[in-house]
């Protein structure tokens, strides 16, 4: 699939229906308050984020336009990365603090949502893949995080320094990565605000060309979800919600039953469905994308 060749087919009204815009949230907002100023600057329906990120906290915030926010909660379990700055409350030995995250700070782990959360405070499974300390100056300590999202790294650093016996709070964070978004990326880096408000006013002044090039088509979801092309014969059916038939597949790459796949005829984005494996149906849609009207 070819998110880039999608882009330059798309008009720039199908671009905002049905795109994301990935902005490097600044320190000081709420994840909130940004994704409403996109809608606003833009005048859009709506819009919606993937992943909150503490007010303080900076890096990459995928927010989605009109359609796509109902692509959100496919993405908001991805995995992401960050890269920190802790302060220790003592100092000690780095070696100390890698052995202390080797044994109780890797894999799976157990985590206490911080009070200040929207969650229910209670014990939750989190993974933690790597946990690397980058640099260390004085009780200052630069760190790198991937992990399952829904992870707290303040708390993660919280109960770090708890368990070396010394207390360590975080001082600064930021998000390099959420799922297939990242910092840095061919054709779909972050965007800043700045740069976000110079392609809304050019475009409010009828060039389009900024704007094009800072969203991505959210059909690149079939990076996230394995993609499966239909056949044209039954797509009025399907665009109704119907289920999708074993007769209406190109090729069946042996899905597991219950998986999600992204479901595609040819570039055009049909919608999110579940294997269900009946005798005769496929799969079962969780979200179909209708024709744009007009």
């Amino acid at each position: 699939m070819n998110i880039e060749e999608i882009k330059q087919k798309r008009s720039i009204k199908e671009l905002l229906e049905f795109g994301i815009i990935n902005i490097d949230k600044p320190s000081g907002p709420t994840s909130f308050s940004v994704s409403e100023f996109v809608c606003k600057r833009l005048k859009l329906r709506k819009t919606s984020h993937f992943g909150t990120l503490d007010p303080k906290v900076t890096g990459v915030l995928p927010v989605a336009l009109n359609r796509a926010c109902k692509l959100t909660g496919y993405f908001l379990g991805e995995n992401k990365e960050y890269i920190g700055v802790m302060r220790l409350h003592e100092d000690i030995n780095v070696d100390k603090i890698k052995q202390t995250i080797n044994e109780n700070f890797l894999g799976k782990i157990m985590q206490m949502p911080p009070v200040k959360s929207r969650v229910k405070r209670q014990n939750r499974e989190r993974e933690i893949y790597s946990f690397e300390l980058l640099e260390k100056r004085d009780k200052d300590v630069l760190f790198k995080v991937k992990c399952e999202g829904g992870t707290y790294i303040r708390k993660l650093i919280d109960d770090l320094g708890k368990e070396l016996k010394i207390g360590a709070h975080m001082l600064e964070l930021r998000r390099i990565r959420a799922g297939i978004f990242k910092e840095e990326n061919q054709g779909d880096s972050s965007v800043d605000m700045y740069k976000f408000e110079k392609a809304a006013e050019e475009f409010e002044k009828g060039n389009d060309k900024l704007l094009r090039n800072i969203i991505i088509p959210a059909e690149v979801v079939g990076k996230v979800y394995s993609v499966a092309n239909i056949k044209e014969d039954n797509l009025k059916q399907i665009l109704t919600g119907k289920p999708i038939y074993k007769k209406d597949l190109i090729k069946d790459e042996g899905w597991k039953k219950d998986s999600i796949i992204s479901v595609f005829l040819d570039e055009r984005f049909i919608g999110i469905y579940k294997i269900f494996r009946g005798k005769e149906i496929f799969a079962k849609p969780e979200f179909v994308m209708q024709e744009m009207r007009g």
